[in-house]
């Protein structure tokens, strides 16, 4: 059994079908503005262990936030069951985070 296996997954779910864009690291927008970090870290959490939650504070960023899972098996899990999820009365986007956009943004 290789690393695949051990996460629990196998060659069609796990290791092999990520792709490019996956990580450990997911953006989350469009969550409610009173969510506090703890309601985060349960909803969150259900789906690997969380090593980081940083919310957005500021007026144009408030309502997002990036989570940092422990594996990328867990990230995946978040993108795949949390995006569309209806967090009171929002519908939560949840992607990869894409390093490359953020680049580009501050050059």
């Amino acid at each position: 059994a290789g690393p695949t296996r051990a996460m629990g997954g196998d060659a069609e779910g796990g290791l092999a079908s990520l792709g490019l864009e996956a990580n450990r690291i997911v953006f989350v927008r469009n969550l409610p503005f009173k969510m506090s970090a703890e309601e985060l870290y349960d909803l969150f959490g259900r789906h690997g262990s969380v090593r980081q939650i940083r919310q957005g504070t500021s007026p144009t960023t408030r309502g997002s936030a990036y989570v940092v899972y422990d594996h990328v098996i867990s990230a995946k899990s978040a993108v795949e069951q949390l995006s569309g999820f209806n967090v009171a009365g929002r519908y939560i986007v949840v992607r990869y985070h894409q390093q490359s956009r953020i680049d580009r943004k501050t050059l």
